[in-house]
């Protein structure tokens, strides 16, 4: 009898952990099953693959290229944008697009909203690619050419390295900031020598000095944060987070200079608001959470390439033998910088 009495208890245990009963195992059931739902979400659409192991290295170096390619367009269509609409109003109008659609997406898969620490992560994330970059690139791209825009902007994969090594504890070998170093060398002097070469710094030079330092901030924090929120989840937090600024910069950028823009000039302006500044970051952050940080930021020294090959065909630019044999320079150091790990 004893014995039966104590396999008795042990089954009202496994039904019942508190002693409630059925109906308490089931809405512990049901509790264990909206967490594990909440997981596949994650995992599924921005999880963390490094945390996991479940995604190889290799994967953020495609994660990145991919994210890079969506980047390279962004010179010349805003090139194209300024045509037609005032610098100020592209930074921020961009910035406002990608907010709607960032804010729709959240709210469609309800996302957990970030906690403590994480909103003033997102808000250094904010600083350098919702705001700092689009600003200074904007206004620096009124008085300079997109191939001088990338040739400055060649310089992004070493600041992304040099911030990713101050923020975190990621310490790449001496021969990665070796062939980096030739890498972003390769990529100023081919982007220079197209362009008729750098004969000094003026006030576009420094917005996009200025540009490159917030855009690199942005990439290394957002990369760590990618690992925590997931990776299309961090720019749309921070897109959102932006928006009361960027909303009323916007308001006042379209009073005081109605756009006069063309079909095409619109076309390029939504494909800043969509792809440049929203779904390519679903990638690009995606590649920096898998990591290593320093080594994924080197695929962007293949961008100049691409940004001076979509120069030459949207706006008209000539492409030399010199941007061909510069282009292999640039993608065979590209290779070396991130097997040196």
């Amino acid at each position: 009898m004893r014995d039966k009495s104590s396999a008795t208890d042990v089954r009202r245990s496994v039904l019942s952990p508190s002693g409630t009963g059925p109906r308490r195992a089931r809405a512990g059931a049901g509790s264990r099953w909206s967490r594990l739902r909440g997981l596949s979400s994650t995992a599924t659409i921005g999880g963390d693959p490094a945390r996991t192991g479940a995604v190889p290295s290799r994967a953020g170096l495609w994660w990145g290229l991919v994210g890079v390619a969506a980047f390279s367009f962004t010179v010349p269509f805003t090139k194209i944008a300024v045509g037609g609409m005032s610098p100020l109003l592209i930074g921020a109008g961009r910035a406002v697009v990608a907010a709607g659609l960032a804010a729709a997406v959240l709210a469609a898969t309800r996302q957990r909203r970030p906690v403590g620490s994480q909103w003033l992560r997102l808000g250094v994330v904010a600083a350098g690619v919702v705001i700092g970059f689009p600003f200074l690139t904007s206004f620096a791209l009124t008085a300079t050419e997109a191939n001088h825009g990338a040739v400055v902007i060649a310089l992004l994969p070493a600041a992304t390295a040099v911030a990713a090594v101050l923020r975190t504890r990621e310490r790449p070998r001496p021969a990665f900031w070796v062939t980096a170093g030739i890498g972003a060398l390769a990529a100023i002097a081919f982007a220079a020598l197209q362009n008729g070469g750098l004969t000094g710094l003026r006030w576009p030079d420094l917005l996009l000095f200025g540009a490159v330092a917030a855009a690199a901030v942005g990439y290394a924090e957002g990369g760590l944060l990618a690992r925590e929120l997931g990776s299309w989840q961090t720019i749309s937090w921070a897109l959102v987070l932006a928006a009361p600024l960027t909303v009323p910069v916007t308001a006042v950028a379209l009073a005081a200079r109605p756009p006069q823009a063309a079909p095409v000039e619109w076309a390029a302006f939504a494909y800043l608001a969509a792809v440049s500044m929203f779904l390519g970051f679903f990638a690009w952050y995606r590649g920096l959470a898998i990591g290593p940080i320093p080594q994924v930021s080197q695929i962007q020294l293949v961008q100049p390439v691409m940004t001076i090959t979509w120069a030459a065909l949207l706006l008209g630019e000539q492409v030399t033998w010199l941007t061909a044999a510069g282009g292999l320079a640039v993608v065979a150091c590209t290779g070396l910088a991130v097997r040196r790990r």
